[in-house]
């Protein structure tokens, strides 16, 4: 499920929690719709509190092999967790709007599997120092109506201010997943890689966008996943 953010050019510094703060904007995924201008608490959902539970470890686990595990390996640690917390078909169909009905089946699978590798590269190459942070996800949820929900998480560092990850979640026929995350709480990524995709496609099509995901991909992993 990823954007990034013009290629994560824009820097949002996290104060020592090990991660940039502009891994929040490469990271943010494409909701299926866009977000109420009111949410309400409630009781978070437990299947949905689970998903991101799993999804956190997993991070944690990826940060613990650092940098010093090569790209390659954590890229194959992670992508089991990415896979099974996000609706990555939903979230590339959306980012791509209309143009994707449009679109050869045999490209739309193309299109699927970049976006998958550029995802999962995107985590591998944001998450990638540990120095103690730990994951807390909030007891209540934000109800966005339309069977959608926001599970409230911060990466917490020894020391200085937590980062805020909040996951837009759905219930889908294979269960919760994550169809978009808020940076800071509210920070959408929907409008961002929904411009971006677009500009590519309207300049070249489909094969301009898998051309820029593999650069993209290419480019987060040293040219070590194809």
């Amino acid at each position: 499920m990823a954007i990034m953010m013009k290629n994560s050019n824009r820097d949002m510094t996290t104060a020592r929690s090990g991660l940039r703060r502009r891994s929040l904007l490469a990271l943010g995924l494409a909701a299926v719709a866009p977000l109420g201008r009111h949410a309400v608490a409630n009781p978070a959902p437990a299947g949905a509190i689970a998903i991101i539970a799993r999804f956190d470890e997993a991070l944690l686990a990826l940060m613990r092999a650092d940098a010093q595990t090569v790209f390659s390996r954590r890229f194959e640690l992670l992508a089991p967790s990415v896979d099974q917390t996000f609706d990555l078909p939903a979230v590339l169909a959306v980012s791509v709007g209309p143009a994707w009905t449009n679109l050869p089946p045999d490209q739309k699978n193309e299109l699927l599997a970049e976006f998958r590798r550029y995802t999962v590269a995107s985590y591998v190459a944001n998450f990638d120092n540990y120095a103690g942070q730990h994951f807390a996800i909030l007891p209540e949820t934000r109800g966005l109506g339309a069977g959608r929900v926001i599970v409230q998480t911060r990466l917490i560092p020894v020391s200085g201010d937590a980062t805020r990850l909040d996951y837009v979640m759905q219930l889908t026929s294979s269960g919760w997943k994550a169809v978009d995350v808020l940076a800071d709480g509210s920070i959408s990524h929907v409008a961002v890689q929904r411009s971006d995709f677009r500009r590519i496609l309207s300049r070249g099509g489909g094969n301009a966008l898998l051309a820029s995901l593999r650069r993209k991909t290419s480019d987060l992993s040293g040219g070590t996943v194809a």
